[in-house]
């Protein structure tokens, strides 16, 4: 008797999910042959795909079927494997989730979410189309759009999307921060980048959250009506995408307001975990991110899901400036070789801030002295080359050179060349000759203001006392600044100073100079 009290006893402390039979979602992935986003009776399924619930991964079997577990509050989605593709909407946005959310989401919220999806289907189907994916292509990536008005919007479209029509990249990614809080103009934003005719995907940023969320589960509600899961992944050609919400609302307050911290869930976690498992080892994995790496609290955790493999890399924005970090032992990064991680060009450079230019957008120049644009990087299996876009420039302008255009013969010597390596990082070298017959000198790379920016900082609050216009913010030390001193016996006159920096790709890079010097 005394037994089988314990038994029972034990049976009544066991999990609810242990006494009473898990809740399954299933479905089938299949070949849309016809495109007309229906599983019909002559299609076949797809077998070995993977599908997940944000936690969970499964693959289909030899009839392309799938079951997971399901609550109240998923999202299913299946993991685009290479030479296929979902089908996307009319705003280029990838089809490939089904959200399962009966009651929909919280109705007190400013910005509508889901509408109440209702019962469970009896078959979530994932429609897949075959699609060709060599093994090197190009991809673009937007840090930081940002508008907080139409007027913004419309910015983005006419800085860098027209420049962008006919582009040979595969697919676009922006890296959070689509918006500026002001979550109604996804809509006119998804239609404009839309035009650029290539696939979309969306990483979700502290600015495109509801803000009126008590936990962080509810914060990405209006971000799921439009892009479906805030995580997932996906493969392209040789490599494997890991789309991370890394964004953690509302777990602390600052000045008494809730707010938000660099952080990625339990369930996230599991998710890579699970996902990696089915990722041969030699594949390059590409985690893209919101806010940069080194600044996620537990990034401890994904460190160890990833540094065992021999080519990974991550990208994120954020910041609204440009850089390549390489992390290392002193942050806990056990891998054989440090893991790069690139903080991505903004397209809204400096929010949109600075004196507008001839066609009425501000210059937006970012914080570390250089233009604000867009990425695009070139993947070759597990090699990757990232070229740094400036908005509304030509392709080869990759560097600002700076230097007192007249100089006195006494202050020669005393005289730095600063040189703005707009996509430069500690493999780069930078050097510099006077005229086309000297020797060339090398710079040094310094962590400093960029004096341009300074200047046009200073020079555009001289200009706009009251505080009218939207000025520049305050300068950070640029990540890529090469600097030398002046030769000493420069004559008088006019000199050209030539600039040669080359990057750690191998690329070189020109820019010119004109000073003169004087008595």
């Amino acid at each position: 008797m005394k037994k089988l009290h314990i038994h029972l006893l034990a049976l009544m402390i066991l999990p609810c999910s242990l006494l009473a039979e898990e809740k399954l979602a299933s479905g089938t992935v299949f070949h849309d042959r016809n495109q007309n986003g229906r599983f019909d009776s002559d299609e076949p399924g797809l077998k070995d795909i993977a599908v997940s619930n944000g936690r969970d991964v499964t693959t289909t079997d030899g009839s392309g079927a799938w079951k997971l577990p399901v609550d109240d509050d998923t999202i299913f989605f299946v993991v685009k494997p290479s030479g296929w593709a979902p089908p996307v909407n009319g705003d280029q946005l990838p089809q490939f989730y089904y959200i399962h959310k009966p009651g929909g989401s919280p109705e007190s919220f400013r910005y509508p979410g889901v509408s109440p999806t209702g019962p469970l289907p009896e078959s979530i189907d994932f429609p897949l189309l075959k699609s060709a994916e060599p093994e090197k292509f190009k991809a673009v990536f937007f840090g930081d759009p940002q508008p907080s008005s139409i007027d913004q919007v419309n910015y983005i479209a006419h800085d860098v999307i027209a420049e962008l029509i006919g582009t040979d990249s595969k697919f676009g990614v922006t890296l959070g921060d689509i918006m500026f809080d002001r979550l109604e103009l996804f809509e006119p934003s998804n239609a404009n980048t839309a035009q650029i005719g290539i696939p979309w995907y969306n990483v979700i940023g502290n600015h495109d959250l509801n803000r009126e969320a008590e936990i962080d589960s509810d914060s990405d509600e209006t971000f799921h009506r439009f892009f479906g899961p805030a995580y997932y992944s996906f493969d392209y050609g040789a490599v494997h995408f890991v789309v991370l919400d890394d964004v953690d609302w509302a777990d602390h307050k600052r000045n008494g307001h809730v707010t938000y911290k660099g952080g990625l869930g339990e369930d996230q976690i599991a998710f890579v975990k699970n996902d990696l498992k089915l990722v041969p080892e030699e594949k390059l994995i590409v985690l893209m991110m919101h806010i940069p790496l080194t600044d996620v609290g537990n990034r401890q955790e994904l460190y160890r899901l990833i540094e065992k493999r021999p080519n990974t890399m991550s990208i994120s924005g954020h910041t609204h400036w440009h850089a390549h970090k390489f992390i290392g032992k002193e942050d806990g990064w056990n891998g054989d070789k440090p893991h790069h991680h690139i903080v991505n060009v903004t397209v809204s450079g400096s929010w949109w801030k600075g004196l507008k230019n001839e066609l009425g957008i501000p210059h937006a120049t970012m914080r570390d002295g250089a233009p604000n644009g867009y990425s695009i990087i070139t993947f070759d299996g597990a090699k990757h080359t990232l070229d740094f876009k400036a908005a509304g420039f030509p392709a080869d302008y990759q560097l600002n050179i700076f230097t007192p255009s007249e100089i006195r013969t006494e202050n020669i010597e005393a005289t730095p060349v600063y040189v703005n390596v707009f996509n430069g990082s500690v493999d780069s070298v930078v050097k510099m000759r006077i005229g086309k017959g000297e020797e060339w000198l090398t710079l040094k790379k310094v962590v400093e203001v960029d004096p341009v920016y300074d200047s046009s900082r200073q020079r555009e609050m001289a200009a706009d006392p009251e505080g009218k216009k939207p000025a520049l913010n305050q300068p950070i030390k640029s990540d890529h600044l090469w600097k030398a001193k002046l030769p000493a016996g420069l004559t008088t006159g006019s000199h050209l100073i030539q600039v040669e920096a080359t990057d750690a790709y191998g690329r070189t890079h020109k820019g010119h100079r004109i000073i003169r010097v004087v008595k």
